[in-house]
């Protein structure tokens, strides 16, 4: 069995000054295979989240590869490649508070995918994003609401159902919980198990607490 996703010896670099370079992520290679939650452990600061974004095309390698059912993310021509992998692969971002736009309704930011990549009437985007919301927890009621409108929980539950509206294979949880109140913190864990279960997902789960993990 081919791993779904396959990191091969990847490095990351930040240029700071003229003299000087931050070597954010140094030569990691591990596999994730479909259906399965691998944890990417470590302090704080050591590369964990930069490492994610670079499996979601947020940076480029600085060398190493990330293969994606064999093939090569980086190497894609075609807008219509690069455009299916954005589909399958999506992040869970640490920070609820600053993950959403606070100018866009609860309804823009789950729906903003899913118009994106689907031709799709009003009708049923709103019996979509409704759909989501429930699966989260959340309500019909809440998507003509802002972002600061809602609990630190609740805006980390639209966040996982952004990630959740392009039905995606694969996600990167940044983190998912640290921004959390500990009495939070169990029901978004027992939520993304339970997603996990009914929609067949990949998870990359990143985190400095070995407990959680």
């Amino acid at each position: 069995m081919e791993p779904l996703i396959k990191i091969e010896n990847l490095s990351k670099y930040f240029r700071i000054s003229k003299h000087e370079i931050l070597k954010a992520v140094e030569d990691i290679t591990f596999d994730i295979y479909e259906g399965e939650t691998v944890g990417l452990v470590g302090e704080s600061g050591c590369g964990k989240s930069t490492a994610g974004r670079c499996i979601v095309k947020l940076y480029e390698p600085t060398k190493g590869k990330i293969l994606y059912d064999g093939k090569d993310i980086f190497s894609a021509k075609s807008t219509k490649e690069k455009m299916e992998y954005c589909k399958n692969t999506q992040m869970i971002f640490q920070n609820p508070f600053s993950s959403l736009n606070p100018r866009m309704t609860v309804k823009d930011i789950v729906g903003e995918g899913i118009k994106l990549h689907e031709n799709i009437g009003e009708k049923e985007l709103d019996e979509r994003i409704e759909e989501l919301l429930r699966s989260v927890g959340l309500n019909r009621d809440h998507m003509s609401r802002f972002s600061h409108e809602f609990s630190g929980g609740q805006r980390q539950r639209i966040g996982i159902a952004r990630a959740l509206s392009v039905a995606p294979k694969f996600i990167v949880c940044d983190e998912p919980i640290s921004a959390l109140d500990v009495s939070i913190q169990a029901q978004v864990l027992n939520m993304l198990k339970r997603l996990q279960n009914e929609r067949g997902l990949t998870y990359l789960f990143i985190a400095h607490d070995l407990s959680v993990v």
